[in-house]
């Protein structure tokens, strides 16, 4: 999503996640949405190149190397 595209109630919504996003084990990841499948990639790591991967009951997918989780994925992101 381009800023220019930013609607008030989607900062708003970009504003309240801020702490969260805040609290995760890294100082640098990278966010990436894919508006026609729906999906949004977090990575914390660039390359990520995960060794596992754990699909849960919720439709997130968190991409691990060793214990280290590396990103997550988000299916049906904008329903959350």
């Amino acid at each position: 999503m381009a800023i220019a595209e930013l609607k008030p109630k989607d900062i708003s919504r970009l504003l309240k996640a801020v702490p969260r996003l805040v609290d995760l084990p890294t100082s640098r990841m990278s966010i990436d949405y894919d508006a026609e499948a729906d999906v949004l990639y977090i990575s914390f790591q660039r390359p990520q190149r995960a060794k596992d991967s754990e699909m849960r009951d919720d439709g997130i997918i968190i991409h691990r190397r060793d214990k280290r989780i590396v990103g997550v994925t988000i299916l049906e992101a904008s329903t959350r």
